[in-house]
């Protein structure tokens, strides 16, 4: 679910930014800052998937340090109590002598039966002192040989996942190798073409003057809601005009706009406007902001001097 989610934002983004290059070239700037918008959010939910995604990693990394330490504290523990086994059994077979029935008697020399007794009262004190001194020696070694101990097969991540591991040496393999390295040298070549063509693009370029003595541009407005008269469509088309008069560089002082019935304008502009001002005055008059409102340019053309 979210590689696809990766794969819809990824082709979300590319098309937004797509349409703000083009929107920026054809001078449409509130569709440019719609773009650039939707850019902005579709890289933010891709930041915040992004870091979802790094926050879950951690977590179960996390989860799995916890479950390996329990796994290697139940390890030293079964090797703790494995080196005390030999230990334990000493302590139960020692003195057996006391043990045995009290049917039997010994003859003891009272003197060497005192001296038994605190000789045995000396050991049982000796043994005491060294077992309490060597339990955190016998901890440390349990602990570095935890290590080398075989895991639990019933646990998770056991002797049965073993037979599921790649073999040593599988990740950095050729075809790998050579995958990643076509991708880079892809990746590298649209790169410098994507920068190549908005260079292209972009560059300023002194224009060629048009020697021809007017241009006329045919729009048409349409508008939206119940009252579409005549004389609001007429309202309509000359503050669109009107506001986008001084998005050229030539300043338009002759550029009356006519009324051509059915809601068809022209607007006749001298002098004749260059390629780049045609294209600046089109996107103005397109990207219109008037509310209920929208400007389709339907014809340009040139008139030559001479004609009417």
């Amino acid at each position: 679910m979210r590689k696809i989610a990766y794969v819809f934002g990824a082709l979300a983004a590319a098309g937004a930014g797509t349409y703000l290059v083009v929107y920026l070239y054809r001078w449409q700037w509130q569709r440019a800052m719609i773009c650039g918008v939707l850019l902005l959010v579709v890289e933010v939910m891709l930041f915040g998937l992004v870091t979802l995604g790094r926050l879950n990693r951690i977590e179960e990394r996390l989860r799995d340090t916890d479950r390996r330490q329990r796994e290697l504290d139940a390890r030293q523990e079964d090797v703790l109590t494995r080196l005390r086994e030999p230990g334990a059994a000493r302590e139960e077979t020692r003195f057996r002598w006391l043990d045995d029935p009290a049917d039997r008697t010994y003859v003891f020399v009272p003197v060497l039966m005192v001296a038994g007794v605190v000789l045995s009262g000396l050991a049982w004190v000796v043994q005491k002192a060294a077992s309490a001194t060597a339990r955190p020696a016998e901890r440390h070694l349990a602990g570095r040989l935890a290590v080398l101990a075989a895991p639990d097969p019933a646990a998770p991540g056991g002797l049965d996942e073993l037979d599921d591991l790649p073999p040593l040496g599988a990740g950095s393999s050729r075809r790998r190798t050579a995958r990643v390295t076509t991708v880079i040298a892809l990746a590298t070549a649209l790169l410098a073409a994507l920068i190549v063509g908005l260079a292209n693009l972009t560059q300023t370029r002194a224009e060629d003057a048009n020697e021809n003595a007017a241009t006329s541009v045919v729009v048409q407005v349409d508008l939206r809601g119940p009252e579409m008269t005549s004389d609001r469509r007429a309202l309509a088309a000359q503050q669109i005009w009107e506001s986008c008069r001084h998005s050229t560089a030539a300043p338009l002082r002759h550029a009356a706009l006519g009324d051509l019935g059915d809601g068809m304008f022209a607007g006749v502009v001298r002098p004749a406007l260059n390629e780049h001002d045609l294209m600046r005055l089109r996107g103005c008059l397109e990207d219109a902001t008037l509310e209920r409102a929208h400007l389709t340019v339907v014809a340009v053309g040139d008139a030559e001097s001479g004609n009417d």
